[in-house]
């Protein structure tokens, strides 16, 4: 009789633990291959993206420049390459008379895609508004800081911007070169511990 009811009992528990580490190890796994599909899936979306701005006709510097023509004495605060599949363009911000002018330029053109739209500063946040009054008062502009970048990383700019980092006002540009994204920071003169 008691060797009847051991040999239920190890019967009873053997399986439980078994299962129970079934059941942990399938979980984690199906999480992992997520994460991992999710993973190559943004991969494969960053090489598309890098491929329409490695066969576009326009650089980051034309498109700047075709912005800032259409409005007299306007500069570039920010620009990025949007390979949107159907047709990549340069989002464009400008500054001009109190306002932020966006603009897309086609990355195959070089022409005005969808119009222009206007935010007035006044409109945008205390940190934003500081940094715009900043980049007004600098003698370097984000085209000179492309320039820069695009020599120090022997590559083609895909990206700039303003950026303050430690209370320091930055141009922050992301270059490509051969495979690899390279982001250089330039510090304007001048613009040291401004607010």
């Amino acid at each position: 009789r008691r060797q009847l009811l051991a040999a239920l009992m190890v019967a009873v528990i053997l399986p439980a633990p078994v299962y129970a580490i079934a059941s942990s190890t399938d979980e984690p796994a199906s999480l992992r291959n997520r994460a991992e599909e999710s993973a190559a899936s943004d991969q494969q979306a960053v090489n598309r993206e890098l491929e329409l701005f490695r066969g576009s006709a326009i650089s980051l510097s034309q498109a700047m420049a075709i912005a800032e023509a259409l409005h007299a004495g306007a500069t570039t605060a920010d620009v990025s390459f949007d390979g949107a599949p159907d047709s990549p363009v340069y989002r464009v911000k400008t500054l001009h008379n109190d306002r932020v002018w966006h603009h897309a330029i086609d990355a195959a053109t070089g022409k005005i895609v969808g119009g222009e739209a206007a935010l007035p500063l006044k409109e945008l946040d205390a940190e934003d508004r500081s940094n715009l009054a900043a980049l007004r008062t600098i003698r370097h502009r984000l085209a000179d800081a492309v320039r820069v970048a695009e020599q120090a990383a022997a590559g083609k700019a895909i990206s700039g911007g303003l950026i303050r980092e430690r209370s320091r006002l930055n141009f922050a540009i992301v270059v490509i070169s051969g495979g690899d994204l390279k982001e250089v920071i330039l510090e304007p003169p001048g613009v040291a511990g401004r607010r």
